[in-house]
């Protein structure tokens, strides 16, 4: 069975760093585009990032030059790098196939003094 599990959530202050992760089972995660989705309290889904089959990325401006997305294909793993977060950062993180076929069960950042 294919699924996704996010980690690395948490709490942090603004203008910290979070790492996270999204480890894949049961399907290559490289042969796929991924993208990293978040949900804000209150709000819709809202796209965040793109890593395509060929490892091209995309960013939603309001994280350009802010967040990386990589992934490690030995460890079948999709990553975001978090910089400089801001309070308005704070949401359930998503990582799933750009079609949303798939999708993990999220994990937490909260971005707070």
């Amino acid at each position: 069975e294919a699924q996704m599990v996010e980690s690395g959530g948490g709490l942090v202050q603004p203008g910290g760093s979070l790492r996270l992760s999204c480890a894949a089972s049961g399907f290559i995660l490289s042969i796929y585009d991924m993208k990293w989705v978040r949900q804000a309290p209150g709000k819709g889904l809202e796209w965040v990032s793109t890593i395509n089959s060929g490892g091209s990325t995309y960013y939603a401006d309001f994280v350009k030059g802010r967040f990386t997305i990589s992934r490690d294909n030995a460890k079948n793993t999709l990553y975001l790098q978090m910089n400089s977060l801001k309070t308005e950062d704070t949401a359930v993180y998503y990582c799933a196939t750009q079609s949303e076929r798939l999708r993990g069960q999220g994990t937490q950042v909260t971005v707070s003094s």
